[in-house]
C-alpha cells in the first residue's frame, strides 16, 4: 500500500527545512502545493528527497513566513496552497481537522461523527497520524474521549506546547 509520505515522496518538487520553536522541520511542496511538514524525528518522517532544497520556492517560502506568523502569536490560519496526498478517507478526515477553531479541540470520535464515520473511531485516529501537514493542518488539535493527549506524531511534548500556544492567544 502505498502511503501518503511515498505519495510526496515521488510527487515532491522543492523540500526546506526551516527552524521553529519546537525544532527543525522539514517542508516538500509538490507543483500544486505544500504536501508535508514534518518534525524532524516525528513518526512517519519521509527518507530523503531527490528533490532541491529550496528555500527560496514561493510555495515554501510562503509556508515559513506563515509558520513563523503562528508561533509569534500573529497568526491562526495558514492559506497557503496544500496538496494533500492520501486516500479519500484520510483527506476527508484532513479536511475534518481543518474545521477546528484554533486553541480549540475536538476528540476522535467527534471526527469520526463529522465525517459520517461514527464507528470509524480507530480508523480516524489512524489518519490523523498519518496526517503529512503537521500544524497546517491541525491534527495537535484532537484528544482523547477524556481530554487527554493521546498520540501525535510530532510528540505529545510538542502537542502540549502547540495548545499552549494556541490557548494563550486565543
Amino acid at each position: 500500500m502505498t502511503t501518503a509520505t511515498d505519495a510526496i515522496r515521488h510527487a515532491c518538487t522543492a523540500q526546506a527545512r526551516i527552524d521553529t520553536p519546537l525544532g527543525p522541520l522539514l517542508l516538500a511542496r509538490t507543483k500544486r502545493g505544500l504536501a508535508g511538514a514534518w518534525f524532524e524525528g516525528q513518526r512517519h518522517h519521509p527518507p530523503v528527497f531527490d528533490a532541491p532544497f529550496d528555500a527560496d520556492d514561493e510555495c515554501l517560502a510562503a509556508a515559513a513566513a506563515q509558520l513563523a506568523a503562528y508561533f509569534d502569536g500573529k497568526a491562526t490560519t495558514f492559506d497557503v496552497p496544500c496538496d494533500m496526498l492520501g486516500t479519500p478517507f484520510q483527506r476527508a478526515v484532513w479536511d475534518a481537522l481543518l474545521a477546528i477553531p484554533h486553541g480549540s479541540t475536538r476528540t476522535y470520535a467527534d471526527l469520526a461523527r463529522t465525517i459520517g464515520a461514527p464507528a470509524a473511531v480507530r480508523a480516524v485516529g489512524a489518519a490523523v497520524g498519518r496526517n503529512p501537514l503537521s500544524i497546517v493542518v491541525p491534527c495537535h488539535r484532537v484528544v482523547g474521549s477524556d481530554g487527554s493527549l493521546t498520540g501525535y506524531a510530532g510528540g505529545t511534548d510538542r502537542k502540549a506546547a502547540l495548545l499552549a500556544l494556541e490557548r494563550a492567544r486565543a
